[in-house]
């Protein structure tokens, strides 16, 4: 039995992911900037870069790095995110794919990444007993300067200490730690982790 997070609130509330996908559209209609994340993965990459929204959700940051002109490929573990991902940002490769299995040759896309980015608190929303597991997996998608960049809050159920071990036993070094998208000193304080990681 599977105790992840995000599918154990759509069992709770099965409308769950049609209020996300809505909530991330009116923020969108509004004006809102909903591209911190984007800004900080294209200031990283190179131009044209290849690079993987793991846990994508409605696709909000792959398509902005989409349209900054990158090669994204988007995947998630909802196919209701999926499917409105597709439907609002149609330019892109959207999947529905389990992080903890990911494959990306087995459908064809052999190429690995230059950046994988995982938003929008993904990480605590995993199985705790396939946190690892993600982690190599996506390890193994990487190019071989390839970078992971990870981005979760505080006080989720998975302790940034606990993420750190966790990444390293999945064969990944930590190469920077923020407090924010927006480049904020991540310190002992810090109620958010961005951590940008590369292969041992």
């Amino acid at each position: 039995m599977s105790d992840n997070g995000w599918l154990k609130l759509i069992d709770e509330n099965p409308g769950h992911s049609a209020w996300y996908i809505e909530r991330f559209r009116t923020m969108a209609d509004e004006g809102r900037d909903l591209d911190g994340e984007a800004r900080l993965i294209d200031a990283m990459a190179e131009r044209g870069a290849r690079i993987l929204d793991a846990g994508c959700g409605p696709g909000r940051v792959g398509a902005r790095l989409m349209a900054l002109g990158h090669q994204v490929v988007g995947v998630d573990l909802d196919p209701e995110l999926i499917d409105a991902a597709e439907a609002d940002h149609p330019d892109v490769t959207w999947l529905t794919r389990d992080l903890s299995t990911l494959d990306l040759p087995s459908d064809g896309i052999a190429e690995p990444f230059d950046v994988i980015v995982s938003a929008g608190n993904v990480m605590t929303f995993l199985d705790p007993a396939t946190r690892r597991d993600v982690l190599r997996r996506l390890r193994s998608h990487l190019a071989p300067d390839g970078r992971l960049v990870v981005g979760f809050g505080a006080d989720r159920g998975y302790p940034f200490d606990e993420f750190f071990a966790d990444a390293e036993a999945a064969g990944l070094v930590t190469e920077l730690r923020l407090a924010s998208w927006d480049l904020r000193p991540f310190d002992a304080d810090s109620s958010f982790l961005v951590a940008a990681l590369r292969s041992a």
